[in-house]
């Protein structure tokens, strides 16, 4: 375990905090407020928007829209809740350091477990994706780019952190140019009428063509849980804060971005995309961006659309590659996790574990490419479920700072979550609604299958960590 410090409270309770919180890290601030707000930004939008789209428009017709600004509202309370705690105290193990102060060592201990799996597997699937997208273009071995791919990204987050953010930030730039670059096209057919589509486009596509919600209000509700996941990794900014040069700063201002965000490269640019094209010529399946660029008869959308999901695939793996290591340390720093995994590179990035964690996602890859059954895609599936579980863990620890911090226990952040713990609760009870509607939904309630596995994995790893480690059991105990 390592060194630790005790901090008394006026209730009498006691915090035992340990290297990480006290500075300890030995990670360099190299993330500057460039980097950290394409990061922000990036993390809001992912495949889930250029491919999945297809499937909630299909479904729920124009009042996907809807889904998508009502699921915004929730995503940015839970990042306002994140951002109270990041001000409280920034580090790096972010929502695994929380859920041990706030709830538990055991929660500490999934939280961690359970965040580093969720990356582990979306790297597994994104990295394959991405191969998938380059034989766009080239006839290649998609295990050869995978394996590339891999190497590469691998290599750069052991450089520094300042090598990953500046990936992360010329990802995130594509994505973000082609969703504008979007947008401005539709915008200028409506206005002007050029492009095949010209005669046709009318934002009256978003009630005529059998109303706002043409399959009716619960198919819109059943989107929900896609539209959700649509939005996994948005919290991974706060995983960055151990790093970041000006967290108290930086953070906050990303964080006030997400309304923004969400009402643009969501909300904004699926608006446009069905004022332009009647949302009936839409498929599951089918990127709408590319069915859009068709419809308007832009040859080369295809082509651009696929660059874009490579670069998005490539971006969720770059993630994966930087989280996987800092929360595989923030567990071993706790005596939670094998102490290997602390040490660090003369570049101050977590060597051991992202080396393990990508090792993982190359035998992943390979178990894909070689039997590409059931079994996978219950792992796959899991990650959803998991990457919530992120999320919930953030608002019942805000809620039990803000209780802690309005008693006088501990100092009041300077960045209070709006609503309080009013607003953490209506969060928490929107996601248990989109949780019971994936056990409606046959096609989605595989993602629960794998949860009570995992949690009986985690909790006999636990009994026997407090077997052979009975202080790491008790570490943070409140």
């Amino acid at each position: 375990m390592t060194s630790a410090q005790v901090d008394q409270h006026r209730d009498g309770s006691e915090t035992v905090r340990g290297a990480a919180e006290d500075g300890g890290e030995g990670y360099q601030r190299g993330l500057g407020s460039r980097q950290i707000q394409m990061i922000a930004i990036g993390g809001a939008i992912g495949t889930g928007l250029f491919l999945g789209a297809g499937k909630g428009i299909s479904k729920a017709g124009p009042s996907l829209i809807l889904a998508y600004a009502v699921a915004g509202v929730v995503i940015f309370l839970i990042m306002r809740a994140l951002g109270e705690l990041l001000m409280y105290r920034p580090v790096s193990g972010s929502f695994s350091e929380y859920a041990r102060e706030f709830i538990g060592p055991f929660a500490g201990f999934v939280t961690g477990w359970t965040y580093w799996l969720f990356w582990v597997v979306t790297g597994i699937t994104e990295v394959t994706a991405a191969a998938a997208y380059m034989t766009y273009w080239w006839n290649i071995p998609q295990w050869l780019s995978a394996l590339v791919f891999t190497v590469v990204l691998y290599s750069a987050n052991l450089i520094s952190v300042k090598l990953f953010g500046e990936l992360e930030f010329w990802f995130s730039m594509v994505k973000v140019t082609a969703i504008i670059g979007m947008i401005l096209i539709c915008a200028g057919i409506l206005t002007l009428g050029f492009s095949d589509a010209g005669d046709t486009a009318s934002v009256s596509h978003l009630w005529n063509d059998g109303g706002f919600f043409p399959h009716g209000v619960g198919n819109t509700l059943m989107t929900l849980q896609m539209v959700m996941f649509a939005f996994l990794a948005v919290e991974l900014v706060g995983v960055t804060a151990g790093e970041s040069k000006d967290p108290e700063t930086v953070l906050p201002k990303a964080i006030n971005t997400v309304p923004w965000r969400i009402a643009v490269f969501y909300v904004g640019a699926l608006i446009m995309i069905l004022s332009v094209v009647p949302w009936t010529q839409f498929h599951p399946g089918v990127s709408p961006f590319v069915a859009a660029f068709e419809k308007m008869g832009l040859a080369a959308g295809a082509g651009i659309v696929n660059f874009v999901v490579l670069t998005a695939a490539l971006s969720s793996c770059n993630s994966g590659m930087y989280s996987t290591g800092r929360m595989l340390r923030d567990l071993a720093l706790n005596g939670q996790g094998p102490r290997l995994f602390t040490r660090l590179t003369a570049g101050g990035t977590p060597l051991v574990g992202t080396t393990v964690s990508a090792a993982l996602m190359m035998v992943g890859v390979w178990i894909n490419y070689q039997w590409p059954g059931k079994a996978f895609d219950y792992v796959v599936s899991f990650a959803t479920i998991s990457g919530m579980w992120a999320w919930i863990v953030i608002l019942v620890c805000q809620i039990r700072y803000r209780t802690l911090s309005d008693r006088g226990v501990l100092p009041r952040s300077a960045f209070r979550a709006p609503g309080g713990r009013f607003a953490s609760w209506s969060a928490l009870v929107f996601i248990g609604m989109v949780i019971v509607m994936m056990g409606i939904d046959k096609d989605a309630r595989i993602s629960l299958y794998c949860a009570p596995l995992w949690a009986l994995i985690l909790g006999v790893s636990y009994w026997v960590l407090k077997r052979r480690n009975p202080e790491a059991a008790a570490f943070s105990r409140r």
